[in-house]
């Protein structure tokens, strides 16, 4: 298994791990507050453990399968696999220095998912940049100067793409507002090569891209960028990913992405066919 599957795979185990632990606290009527008092920890705590968002303690998660009537040895040992199977190593904890760690829960995210859709309106999507490109949205973002950081922060995008020809890739459905194409990051020579990478891109079987025409305004989606993500495991609810400037933020109530998975529908119908963005690619080159 490569890095990318195991990075992915420690993911979907944690969610999967705080799935079952939250159905065996609801069913024997412990509130968050009394789990987090059996292990020495605070209500927020068991809702992170809860949500995946955490790391787990063996010893923790058996005190909690004690708390919740789970005796039987069989049952325990299944928990408590997964516990160090969530707990693996993935490749950007390498990165730490350089990802915050709500950036570093979707990594995982998008690694564990199958399909991955996406509504950009400032940049191309991280999963489809060059390194030049990245170099100069990050530069320019201003909030990174050390030239040191800002390569291992490109690297980390380019490690990121990988994914897109894994073994078990991900469906990528990505609509990018037109505007994003006319922005000139770093000039026409870097642009021309950003837009003939997405020209090769499109030539991925699992890689949807859509433009968003100039005029049309994306109005199903004024909130501006955002990524749903849906997964294989059928005890995993698809996820929406709104990152903004200092954190980000994950949405599962079933509502809230239905709201956002409504808006993404709509975006894939109002912008250009994956043919005739083939050709307003070719044009935008030509013109650049």
């Amino acid at each position: 298994m490569g890095a990318t599957q195991a990075g992915g795979g420690a993911t979907v185990r944690r969610l999967l791990l705080g799935s079952q632990l939250r159905r065996l606290r609801e069913a024997r009527g412990v509130s968050r507050e009394e789990a987090g008092y059996s292990i020495r920890a605070s209500e927020s705590k068991i809702s992170r453990m809860e949500l995946g968002r955490v790391g787990f303690k063996e010893r923790d998660v058996a005190d909690l399968l004690t708390l919740y009537g789970v005796d039987a040895e069989p049952e325990r040992a299944s928990v408590l696999g997964l516990v160090r199977a969530a707990n693996a190593t993935s490749w950007w904890h390498g990165y730490g220095d350089v990802l915050p760690g709500w950036f570093q829960n979707y990594l995982g995210l998008e690694e564990a998912a199958t399909e991955i859709r996406s509504y950009e309106v400032q940049f191309v999507h991280g999963l489809l940049q060059t390194a030049a490109y990245a170099r100069a949205v990050i530069t320019h973002g201003g909030h990174v100067t050390e030239p040191a950081e800002i390569e291992r922060r490109v690297e980390v995008r380019l490690k990121r793409q990988e994914v897109l020809t894994a073994e078990r890739a991900p469906r990528l459905v990505a609509v990018l507002d037109e505007a994003v194409l006319r922005r000139p990051w770093g000039g026409p020579e870097l642009m021309r090569a950003q837009v003939d990478r997405l020209l090769e891109l499109t030539e991925l079987p699992n890689v949807e891209l859509q433009v968003m025409p100039l005029g049309f305004g994306g109005l199903r989606a004024e909130g501006g960028a955002f990524s749903v993500l849906a997964f294989d495991e059928r005890e995993l609810p698809d996820i929406v990913y709104l990152e903004q400037f200092t954190t980000a933020l994950y949405l599962d109530k079933a509502a809230e992405v239905a709201e956002y998975a409504g808006a993404m529908d709509g975006l894939v119908a109002d912008s250009l066919s994956p043919e005739r963005t083939r050709e307003l690619l070719r044009s935008v080159r030509q013109e650049l």
